[in-house]
């Protein structure tokens, strides 16, 4: 059985490189990537957390796994739009680099 601390350190590792990438990249799609990275290490973290406070789902609660698939969905309702509006930058400025927008026009 794997301590609920290796979880955490797998959590923690995730976070900083999703947040490393987002801050040092300028694709579009490579900053999605590393929101995503964020977002699953915030699943991780849900899912060891109830395990590290209920042991057993026979007495104990769940909270965490439904947040888990909760957060899941949403994440991936949230790369459908960024998907498409990455695609529409695109097809708008013909570049998917942060760099080459500069002006958003209303």
């Amino acid at each position: 059985m794997v301590p609920v601390e290796y979880y955490f350190v797998l959590s923690a590792l995730l976070f900083f490189i999703g947040v490393f990438g987002f801050i040092t990249r300028r694709n579009l799609i490579a900053m999605l990537i590393s929101i995503e990275l964020v977002l699953n290490a915030v699943d991780i973290n849900f899912a060891a957390f109830n395990r590290l406070l209920y042991p057993t789902l026979n007495g104990g609660a769940g909270e965490g796994f439904f947040m888990t698939l909760f957060s899941i969905g949403v994440s991936a309702a949230e790369s459908a739009v960024a998907i498409a509006i990455i695609i529409n930058v695109y097809r708008n400025f013909k570049s998917d680099s942060v760099d080459s927008i500069k002006n958003m026009k209303w």
